[in-house]
């Protein structure tokens, strides 16, 4: 008798994908660069604290935007960074790593956070992960998207606690940062508890715009300003995969809404909305795809409603004075009406 084709065919061989080689070297490279950076410019907000003026200040000459050599020639400087430098370090650790164990324990692949060293205000741009597999579930989507958010604000919320106390009084005479900060619900209730269980004394009988935030305060804030960006809730942020793991098809809807959200709020509040809302409608394009079973449902509900309420307090719509579209634009207008007459002539 002649043999079956499954007895006759050799069974061909399923070729199993690959892990991604873990490149330790650069997670440890890119971890210390970070640290440094976020060192330096810490250094530097303790300097202008210490001598009574807005961390954030960059007004001072006699020291540069990235003050590296200033460090170089006293080393001993890089001591007043380290608490910003801790605090933020550990809220973007704290974080990414939220997303990280929670990707272990579904069995996602996901790489160790990749610190992003940039020598800005704060010295980072913070950190991400690369999710090199599937998600199997809705319920695996909604954790991995939570986890983050919930442990960065956990960070943040501590660090806040501890270095309203640190701050002091401006004093009459000293003149706003000029990167003057707004604040989220967050740090205003938070500043009127502690002023009233008479813990934060000095500070708290003057509004939040006419206090020196401690360094730390920065880092918190900076927290803060990052978990509301987050959660918002569209695209592929973690605010859009817990939408997408609890209502697949309201997705897009909730994520053009909050794009048209975006829109007039930098117009009216702050320009950087402009970039956000690019940035949600490039990611809306596509999202992973997740079995609909099982279902997210139970206590995750409250969670979804948890992560909602972190979004109100940390959610910063004017992050910065002075930088609204309608600001900016009529700053530009201003600036071709002088320029192009000469321009035209020459």
């Amino acid at each position: 008798m002649a043999p079956s084709t499954v007895e006759y065919l050799r069974p061909m061989p399923i070729p199993e994908a690959r892990a991604p080689r873990k490149r330790y070297w650069l997670h440890g490279l890119l971890l210390l660069a970070t640290c440094f950076t976020t060192l330096v410019m810490g250094a530097r907000m303790q300097y202008n604290f210490q001598r009574g003026e807005p961390a954030l200040s960059i007004g001072d000459d006699s020291i540069p935007y990235f003050p590296a050599d200033w460090i170089f020639s006293h080393p001993a400087r890089l001591l007043g960074g380290l608490p910003f430098m801790a605090t933020l370090m550990l809220f973007f650790m704290a974080h990414e790593m939220g997303h990280y164990l929670y990707c272990r324990r579904y069995g996602v692949y996901a790489t160790l956070p990749f610190f992003i060293p940039m020598p800005t205000l704060i010295g980072t741009m913070g950190a991400v992960i690369l999710i090199r597999s599937r998600i199997r579930s809705r319920r695996a989507l909604f954790d991995i998207g939570i986890a983050g958010p919930i442990a960065g604000f956990a960070v943040a919320f501590a660090a806040l606690m501890v270095s309203l106390a640190w701050s002091k009084p401006m004093h009459a005479g000293v003149a706003p940062a000029e990167y003057d900060l707004g604040y989220p619900l967050i740090f205003r209730w938070l500043h009127q508890a502690l002023a009233s269980m008479n813990l934060v004394r000095g500070p708290a009988a003057l509004p939040l715009n006419r206090v020196l935030l401690h360094p730390t305060a920065i880092a918190a804030w900076v927290g803060m300003f990052a978990t509301s960006l987050n959660l918002l809730p569209g695209g592929q942020l973690d605010g859009g995969h817990i939408i997408f793991s609890i209502a697949p098809k309201a997705h897009k809807v909730i994520s053009r809404l909050t794009i048209l959200t975006l829109l007039p709020m930098a117009y009216y509040l702050w320009v950087g909305w402009f970039l956000w809302a690019i940035l949600l409608q490039i990611s809306s394009f596509r999202h992973p795809q997740v079995a609909e079973w099982p279902r997210v449902s139970g206590g995750r509900i409250w969670l979804a409603a948890c992560a909602l309420l972190m979004l109100v307090l940390t959610l910063t719509p004017a992050p910065f004075t002075h930088s609204a579209g309608r600001e900016l634009a009529h700053g530009l207008a201003d600036f071709l009406r002088e320029v192009l007459p000469h321009w035209i002539r020459r």
